[in-house]
């Protein structure tokens, strides 16, 4: 298939995606399946795979029984299909990952039925001031990332290693909203002289944890162990892939504070990013890149502009401070009855 044209719905039909007919969890529970990834923002090349994202409908056992559906994940065509209720509490949350599901370019729907266009019709129900906090995290979230990764290579050692202690701290920072039974002070990082002798400084960690969960504690061992994986893995790219990560890592950093202004100024959910296609794969493809692979001073004066708009926008939206829950929980209840009486079907 030449990825250079626009995939559509005939890639459904294909053998790699048979699990969406043949899977319990899918088939007629399928509401929207739609092209994620660079090809819905506007920014794919042609290299970029083929990402499709999409939301089924919970089961009757799963709203009256004891059965659970949260999402499904296919690794080899790079697709996640969440359930409808887990989907919900995200889209409540503004979780960039997955509102942008929901403003998508029409000819990016790879599929469509009545209860899907029922939602698109409601999405500004989930619109509120949440998106500062989400929007606004996750962007600081991947500008630590870019700003560490070039940081591997230019740093000495010990200032690598203030890095990660750095984005560390800041993944234990969220522990708190995440696992109920963790407290501040029951686990402390800090940096001292290193026991390894290729390493003049490490990180260090006092754990004061009894009658812990061990899945918890696992969850958040990963995510401490992962960030350090992260610097890791660069090591083992050649320039030139890494280059073309850096940039592509930029321009997404640009264009979410793009949606998050159009959600924040205009309550509009925006994926394809029509206007400013061209700044962000002037961005993708290393224009804003000098020799020493750090970025060029228009590239942060465009980010500190973006960070402003930013700021102000949260300072004077116009969206609720959370969203109308009761017309959330209609809309809801509205869908999860259809599941229930059977009448789930229509295109």
């Amino acid at each position: 298939m030449n990825k250079t044209l626009l995939p559509d719905s005939s890639i459904l039909t294909t053998p790699s995606y048979a699990f969406l007919a043949s899977d319990e969890h899918l088939g007629k529970h399928v509401i929207l399946l739609g092209l994620a990834g660079s090809y819905s923002y506007g920014t794919n090349v042609e290299t970029s795979d083929i990402d499709v994202r999409g939301i089924a409908l919970n089961r009757k056992s799963d709203i009256l029984g004891m059965t659970q559906f949260e999402q499904y994940v296919d690794d080899k065509t790079d697709t996640v299909i969440y359930g409808f209720n887990k989907i919900v509490n995200l889209f409540l949350s503004c979780n960039p990952n997955t509102i942008e599901l929901l403003g998508m370019k029409p000819e990016h729907y790879l599929y469509l039925n009545d209860i899907g266009r029922l939602l698109l019709e409601n999405r500004k129900l989930f619109l509120s001031k949440r998106a500062i906090n989400s929007f606004g995290g996750y962007a600081d979230a991947q500008l630590r990332r870019l700003q560490n990764a070039l940081a591997r290579d230019s740093f000495l050692q010990s200032e690598k290693e203030q890095h990660i202690f750095n984005s560390v701290k800041n993944v234990m920072r969220d522990f708190n909203n995440h696992y109920r039974s963790f407290e501040n002070g029951s686990m402390k990082i800090y940096i001292d002289r290193a026991v390894n002798p290729e390493l003049e400084t490490e990180i260090y960690v006092d754990a004061q944890l009894k009658h812990y969960p061990l899945r918890d504690y696992s969850c958040m061992w990963n995510a401490m162990a992962n960030v350090v994986k992260d610097y890791d893995k660069i090591r083992k790219r050649n320039k030139k892939k890494d280059d073309l990560h850096l940039n592509k890592h930029a321009m997404h950093l640009i264009r979410l504070f793009m949606m998050a202004l159009d959600i924040l100024e205009k309550g509009e959910i925006n994926t394809y990013r029509e206007n400013e296609r061209q700044l962000l794969m002037d961005i993708r493809m290393g224009k804003y890149q000098k020799e020493d692979r750090n970025f060029d001073d228009s590239f942060y004066e465009l980010l500190a502009d973006y960070e402003k708009r930013l700021d102000y926008a949260a300072n004077n939206t116009d969206l609720p401070d959370e969203p109308d829950m009761d017309k959330v929980q209609k809309l809801v209840m509205e869908i999860n009855e259809r599941v229930v009486r059977e009448k789930i079907y229509g295109v």
